[in-house]
């Protein structure tokens, strides 16, 4: 390919609107164009990106007995009215009706037409197991699209469903799966993604894992602990809290706390330690606005993933009004009075003299104990984990929180879609049975901008050799010098045929603005023909991370260029040895 030729632009300023770096940088490298909230058209150097990391997927699904299908944008209605999730997705899913008056939808992730595909041809145990996977189109209605292609509405995804008759052997796949995403994280560049436990959220199921790119700029909180191997999403990880309780039972009395309505205020104004205080939380249900109050220890928070799966519905931050019988800033458990949904979080449990809301304005109570003063309750695991808490599998005071991104997940879906949707199967003994699935998925523009996030210095992308754009970018300094543009015509037709992948840079420009170029291209491998080294018989050669930077021969050239592709591939390869 000539630089002249190609479509898009490079710009020297980064945009003021891109925040992250790799958003900035496949912008001004001419990658991506905006064409609304969310949605981005692909120029050539991404697309060809793109389409190496569908390739690589496409390998590693097929290696462990994938069968590629495709599944449409448009799906009726009347799927996820099977499923259950028609009415509870909330407006991320894009709902609509066709000229006929039929319900649709746009796909945003394709469980229901997957099960719609195979549930009439896997009616015999015979037929099992089989794992079906698509790459594909889809589109979620986010409310917040932010940095590029990390978190955008219109996306390309991998999605592959199992299907199992046991649970021992979705177990058995899932660990093959698992293993996959290992092998197409490193072939891709980003070997240092962790695993990480997840909340299944929409999907259901009951195990989930987030492939993560630990990174700064991430949109997701890791817990991680510093002493084991202990690592799981924020709204996954679980709060062990264990309390001291020093401060002595004593009788329940109601204080006057006047301006005092925040906890903080009220540990003040008390002088007592906040981790002695009792904070209410309340929710309101999506669907039925009915009050939800969730007490928890004053210096935590609540975790709503958790309370949102608990409750089995979407929840919203309350709307106190008079007539809700509630007193905002002042509410308790003793003497709490109305029709209420009452949650105690697990960190509350064993202290034995809490201050907590009066229920009236201007009042605590003083000395609460929850078993003696409210009865019996059952405590739930609501809150979120902090930074320092105690990890769930080592028990020590060693958990850090890190941000990342979610390259990819997995879940153990069990058989929430295929009992709602009536798949079922004859096993050995003749017995009607729904098959337990599996769902794997990666996003694959998020996974290339996760890269570049990752592998980028000051002035470009430095893109890996196995999904870089072009394998070797081929600039030819001072392309009115007969000589220099002869010789670098000559190499150019030679790595053609060699079927080398190859950017050639004739224009005839300033060096500083061909590299800066080659920069945002971000090409493994630079080769610099001048008239000062065509007279010397000789060529530079440049990996983009600078690492290697040598001199061959113009005969040599061909040669040199194979035994770097070659290296530099093994050192992927090698990485990906590894992990078996």
């Amino acid at each position: 390919m000539k630089l002249r030729n190609l479509v898009g632009d490079r710009f020297k300023e980064r945009p003021s609107d891109c925040v992250i770096d790799s958003h900035a940088l496949m912008v001004r490298g001419g990658y991506m164009k905006y064409v609304a909230n969310g949605i981005y058209s692909s120029y050539p150097p991404l697309k060809r990106i793109l389409k190496k990391i569908e390739q690589i997927i496409r390998e590693e699904m097929d290696g462990i007995d994938g069968q590629e299908v495709q599944f449409p944008v448009a799906l009726p209605g009347s799927l996820w009215e099977e499923s259950g999730r028609m009415n509870s997705v909330g407006s991320e899913l894009i709902r609509f009706k066709d000229r006929n008056g039929s319900s649709m939808v746009l796909g945003m992730t394709h469980e229901e037409v997957a099960v719609q595909m195979v549930r009439e041809y896997a009616q015999s145990y015979v037929k099992y197991p089989f794992m079906i996977y698509q790459i594909q189109t889809k589109f979620r209605d986010e409310a917040r699209p932010r940095a590029g292609l990390i978190r955008v509405r219109e996306f390309t995804m991998k999605d592959a469903y199992s299907f199992h008759t046991s649970q021992k052997d979705l177990e058995a796949y899932y660990e093959k799966c698992y293993h996959a995403y290992e092998r197409i994280f490193a072939r891709t560049g980003i070997p240092e993604v962790i695993t990480v436990a997840s909340d299944s959220g929409m999907m259901g199921g009951n195990i989930s894992h987030e492939f993560m790119l630990l990174t700064p700029i991430g949109e997701d909180s890791i817990a991680i602990c510093t002493d084991c191997d202990y690592k799981a999403n924020l709204e996954a990880a679980v709060s062990v809290i264990h309390n001291s309780n020093t401060h002595p039972s004593e009788e329940i009395q109601l204080v006057h706390t006047p301006n005092a309505s925040t906890i903080e205020e009220v540990a003040v104004f008390l002088n007592i330690p906040v981790e002695n205080t009792c904070k209410a939380v309340v929710y309101q249900t999506n669907l039925t606005d009915e009050y939800v109050i969730v007490f928890i220890r004053g210096d935590l928070d609540i975790n709503e993933t958790k309370l949102t799966k608990h409750l089995k519905e979407e929840i919203h931050p309350a709307l106190i009004t008079e007539e809700s019988g509630l007193n905002d800033g002042y509410i308790g458990p003793y003497k709490l009075s109305g029709q209420f949904i009452v949650l105690f979080d697990l960190s509350l449990q064993n202290i034995s003299n809490l201050a907590c809301g009066g229920n009236q304005e201007g009042y605590h109570y003083l000395g609460f104990q929850i078993e003696r003063d409210y009865g019996s309750v059952d405590y739930l695991d609501l809150a979120k984990i902090k930074e320092g808490g105690i990890c769930p599998k080592c028990g020590r005071h060693s958990i850090t929180i890190s941000r990342g991104i979610e390259v990819g997940n997995i879940f153990q879906l069990g058989i929430k879609y295929s009992k709602a949707m009536n798949m079922q199967y004859s096993d050995k003994d003749g017995n009607l049975q729904n098959p337990i699935m599996g769902c794997y998925g990666i996003g694959v523009g998020r996974l290339a901008a996760s890269v570049c996030e990752a592998r980028h210095d000051d002035y470009g992308p430095i893109w890996p050799i196995t999904i870089a754009p072009w394998q070797v970018h081929l600039c030819c300094l001072r392309a009115d010098d007969e000589h220099a543009k002869a010789c670098a015509d000559s190499i150019y037709e030679t790595l053609l045929k060699e079927k080398i992948e190859v950017l050639y840079d004739e224009r005839n420009v300033r060096p500083g603005v061909m590299f800066s170029d080659a920069d945002l291209f971000g090409i493994p491998i630079r080769v610099i023909v001048s008239p000062r080294n065509v007279g010397e018989g000789i060529v530079e050669i440049i990996t983009r991370d600078k690492s290697i930077n040598k001199r061959v021969t113009i005969l040599e050239i061909t040669t040199a260029i194979n035994e770097l592709l070659a290296m530099l591939t093994a050192d992927l390869e090698g990485l990906t040895s590894a992990l078996e």
